[in-house]
């Protein structure tokens, strides 16, 4: 199973990036996909989760309203639209996965995944 995240870049506050998960390996459909995020010297969190199907999705409190999860299961990809960045969304960026045991199953916490992705660097200047 591999995880390629990309998208990532340098971006003025206000701007908007999509970030592209391409997962490979497994049957794309069967596996709910999130995004989470790192800054230096702050723990690894949460920012939102697509279900297997694409009809559920959850989001942090932080990124609702801005930021967007979608997938595209022909091309095994989840997206991350996120817009009206500020700079302490910049981070890492990581898309992870795991099988999801129905059509509606989100999860947020990072343990719950065990399938990871490289990461990609968002910078946002202010």
């Amino acid at each position: 199973v591999q995880l390629q995240a990309s998208g990532g870049g340098l971006v003025q506050a206000g701007g908007s990036l999509r970030l592209s998960c391409a997962v490979s390996g497994v049957a794309f459909g069967n596996y709910l996909v999130a995004w989470f995020r790192q800054a230096p010297g702050k723990e690894r969190e949460f920012v939102s989760a697509i279900s297997r199907s694409g009809s559920d999705t959850l989001y942090a409190d932080s990124v609702k309203g801005r930021f967007t999860i979608s997938r595209d299961n022909a091309k095994n990809t989840v997206y991350l639209q996120m817009n009206t960045l500020k700079p302490e969304d910049a981070a890492v960026y990581y898309c992870a996965a795991r099988w999801g045991v129905d059509d509606t199953l989100v999860l947020r916490t990072r343990y719950s995944y065990n399938v990871w992705g490289q990461g990609t660097q968002v910078t946002v200047s202010s």
